[in-house]
């Protein structure tokens, strides 16, 4: 049963693609399911620490700006995590098809990074 007006895969089955991707990387805390919750889950025994917030994305192959735009609530709620060297906030984006996209939110800026969290590319991207 999938969310109203969406096609596709249904968020939760997104979500635990993801969580099958971040078992790869450490220990995965999941968060409970709450409206208010600023990421779905964490990813420990390693450093940084990551705070995930995964969703689907229709576009997921759209410039960095695009999706940073596209994304831009997300994005805010992950910054209200705290800041500090060893805390990775991450925005997990994954299309209908299962290709996905990761990135980064740093300060005032976003990056891309690959599936063990290291960054593709050295210009960020105000978001």
């Amino acid at each position: 049963m999938g969310v109203p007006g969406m096609r596709g895969r249904p968020p939760s089955q997104t979500l635990k693609d993801a969580i099958t991707l971040a078992l790869l990387r450490g220990m995965v805390m999941v968060c409970v399911n709450n409206p208010e919750r600023l990421f779905d889950f964490t990813i420990t025994g390693t450093v940084p620490i990551s705070f995930v917030k995964v969703r689907f994305c229709p576009n997921v192959l759209d410039t960095i700006a695009m999706i940073a735009e596209d994304f831009k609530e997300d994005i805010r709620l992950l910054r209200f995590v705290t800041k500090e060297p060893m805390i990775s906030l991450e925005l997990w984006l994954r299309s209908r098809y299962g290709t996905w996209r990761f990135f980064r939110v740093n300060g005032e800026s976003v990056i891309e990074i690959d599936r063990q969290g290291n960054p593709m590319e050295v210009k960020p991207i105000s978001s």
